[in-house]
């Protein structure tokens, strides 16, 4: 038995098992779930069904799945327009902004194919009806409305998730979107810290001087051979666990996995460290040396890593 099947089968997580949302759940669910899924709880979220097929198959994965077809809003309300474009991955509540967006190559990917109306849901309507008080790892990529969703949950459930994974815009690519500066101001006054942030983008030339000079096969050439410039980011944030008081035996257990699945090895290895002094039970002398054999092992290698490089340079 691995050290994260060790850890969730303790009676702390039979009883309370991990809680998961995923809101834009289309094409797949998120990897870094696959070794804690069967004992969690997903609630996985998706308007647009084109992309939701493969949900059938998720579902023995996991303790228990929980699947909405539906648009996630902050605001009750019942029917909410929606956006089908092109692409399932740019559908969205909020209507594209196309008169920015043909600036960008992938600008095709936006159009809208057609609006329809859709019901809509909250997500303390959906906690309260399926009796779940706490969210302990929160993923969306809603497609513009990622930080009023979070929000969404109120301050009580935020300040104790453990890990949140965000998808917002650098450009405008919808009406009124959340952008990253919007998110990591919000962040900024939670108890969290950035563990990781990637972008992703698209060649900046306008719709019109391209489609009339390149063929949709040149195009997507272009997109491979040539610069982009960052339009969209992924970040995610880990619980810095501040008021350490308020987080229980259960938090600084999967706190460690969600770390180690994060591949912060050092934070692993200080929560470990502090749920000792804490609880002084000894699953986190297990954690910590667990941890301290990983950072060794990276430590190690880094000789040979080095050596490696130095070779391939005098080559």
């Amino acid at each position: 038995m691995n050290i994260i099947d060790k850890i969730l089968s303790r009676k702390e997580f039979v009883t309370d098992p991990p809680v998961l949302i995923d809101i834009g759940a289309s094409d797949s669910l998120p990897k870094e779930w696959q070794r804690i899924a069967k004992y969690s709880i997903c609630i996985a979220f998706d308007a647009d069904e084109r992309e939701m097929g493969y949900i059938v198959n998720e579902n023995s994965k996991y303790k228990k799945l929980y699947t909405y077809n539906c648009v996630v809003s902050d605001k009750k309300g019942g029917k909410n327009n929606f956006y089908l474009t092109d692409s399932p991955y740019c559908s969205s509540l909020l209507k594209p902004d196309s008169e920015s967006l043909e600036n960008w190559n992938f600008c095709d990917l936006f159009k809208v194919k057609r609006k329809v109306t859709l019901n809509s849901i909250t997500l303390p309507t959906v906690l309260k009806e399926l009796n779940i008080k706490r969210v302990d790892w929160f993923k969306t990529d809603s497609q513009g409305t990622d930080l009023r969703l979070f929000k969404s949950l109120g301050i009580n459930i935020i300040n104790k998730l453990l890990a949140a994974d965000f998808e917002p815009g650098l450009i405008n690519a919808y009406k009124n979107e959340d952008k990253l500066h919007n998110t990591l101001a919000y962040m900024d006054n939670l108890p969290f810290f950035v563990n990781n942030i990637k972008t992703g983008g698209s060649i900046r030339i306008n719709e019109k001087i391209i489609s009339n000079r390149f063929s949709k096969f040149e195009r997507k050439i272009l997109n491979k051979i040539l610069k982009k410039s960052p339009c969209w980011t992924e970040i995610s944030f880990l619980n810095t666990f501040e008021n350490i008081e308020k987080f229980s035996k259960r938090d600084f257990l999967l706190g460690w996995i969600f770390s180690l699945t994060k591949n912060q090895l050092c934070y692993a290895l200080e929560l470990a460290i502090k749920g000792k002094r804490k609880f002084k039970d000894p699953v986190f002398f297990q954690l910590e040396e667990y941890a301290l054999k990983k950072i060794n092992n990276k430590i190690n290698f880094f000789p040979l890593y080095f050596l490696k490089k130095l070779c391939l340079l005098h080559q």
